[in-house]
């Protein structure tokens, strides 16, 4: 069987594609892309049978996608790409160095006032809760998630890490001020324990969406809540991660009273809130019977 690949923005032929049977997956038809152009690894191409059609799992099958001898192939470039792991943990590491930097309250910054004033009891709190939080991050970087994909355009390093470094220095600015002011400790100490329940609520989202994906597969199921109760909330939302996630960061912001913070739990909503609905809908297309009452990210709400 002979595929003809064609470019997806250009639609002039790269090369044809021979010796492929019925069982050829679009995994192995990429390596094969490959040896007609040398800058097209795997994880930069991007598979389709129209232009601008639909991108082809890497575990369809030629006879499965209906490819019969002499069909056509369009094959999108998509850029440089870079591991989504090492994208995750470079830009979680930046925010926990700037914010330790800035918690130190450098000369270059404050001035010589800086070591002179004495450090607010929720200073040190908000620091703690920010290492807490990046820390978490990285170790769940390392060892939690497994990723559906492998790479991302390198462009998406540059992006993602200037929002959240300069976020970063953004809030610990004005958190470790020496004029900042701090909050009674009904509000400081009741936020950090809703930071904390959300933390842990985080974690176990995490584990529980691990679990589900066996090791070195891209397997997809509905998510539902496990023995943890921490979990329950995937009988209202698609996303409870990202619930949890706002929680955290609502949290934070309340329990420093600084507006630059709320200013970065309100972006991080607005974020998370498109990302979880576009999930919300993949879940309900790609599973018939997903469970209808669930909300993307705000129970009953949104």
């Amino acid at each position: 069987m002979e595929i003809e690949i064609l470019s997806a923005q250009s639609s002039k032929s790269i090369g044809v594609l021979n010796n492929l049977t019925p069982t050829t997956n679009i995994r192995e038809l990429k390596k094969k892309v490959q040896g007609l152009k040398k800058s097209l690894y795997p994880d930069r191409q991007a598979l389709r049978l129209e232009p601008r059609g639909k991108i082809l799992k890497d575990d369809e099958s030629l006879q499965i996608l209906g490819l019969k001898n002499g069909s056509k192939l369009y094959v999108k470039d998509l850029g440089p790409q870079i591991g989504w792991k090492t994208v995750f943990l470079a830009e979680y590491a930046g925010p926990l160095f700037v914010y330790l930097w800035m918690y130190r309250r450098p000369w270059l910054f404050y001035g010589d006032v800086g070591a002179a004033v004495p450090v607010h009891y929720v200073v040190h709190m908000a620091a703690g809760c920010w290492t807490l939080h990046y820390a978490k991050r990285l170790l769940e970087t390392l060892f939690v998630h497994r990723f559906s994909h492998a790479t991302m355009p390198i462009f998406n390093l540059f992006k993602n890490c200037s929002y959240y470094w300069l976020f970063t220095l953004y809030v610990a600015y004005h958190v470790n001020h020496p004029l900042y002011t701090a909050p009674g400790r009904v509000q400081a100490y009741g936020s950090l324990a809703a930071f904390l329940l959300c933390e842990l609520g985080n974690l176990s989202i995490h584990v529980a969406l691990r679990n589900l994906r066996p090791p070195g597969t891209t397997v997809r199921k509905i998510p539902v809540a496990t023995s943890n109760p921490l979990t329950a909330l995937f009988d209202l939302v698609s996303c409870p991660n990202y619930t949890y996630e706002f929680g955290s960061w609502l949290s934070f912001a309340i329990m420093t009273q600084c507006l630059p913070a709320g200013l970065f739990a309100l972006a991080g909503m607005y974020q998370m809130s498109v990302w979880a609905l576009g999930k919300h809908r993949a879940y309900k297309k790609d599973f018939p019977k997903y469970p209808r009452s669930r909300k993307a990210i705000v129970p009953f709400v949104l």
